[in-house]
């Protein structure tokens, strides 16, 4: 079993989390083009790196944001998602 190290919840297993996807930066500007808009909703590159992932703590309805390396599948870095707080 895998478990996660959280400072406000403390040790977690992994199961007890549900992934909700990588923080990417969304294109604000209202004259995106349809080539730009396109590139970020439906082309991912899949390159092994440390990522910025969105997960949710079931039991407790906390958002976290977890740095997850995508080649070893090691957990980074847990804190909390406030706004403003993924880089």
């Amino acid at each position: 079993m895998k478990f996660v190290e959280c400072a406000p919840i403390g040790r977690r297993a992994l199961s007890e989390f549900v992934y909700a996807g990588p923080v990417r930066k969304e294109p604000r500007n209202e004259t995106v083009s349809d080539a730009d808009l396109s590139e970020f909703l439906y082309y991912h590159w899949n390159q092994p790196a440390v990522q910025t992932e969105l997960w949710q703590h079931r039991p407790t309805g906390i958002w976290f944001y977890f740095e997850r390396d995508t080649a070893t599948d090691r957990i980074e870095r847990v804190y909390p998602a406030t706004k403003g707080a993924a880089q």
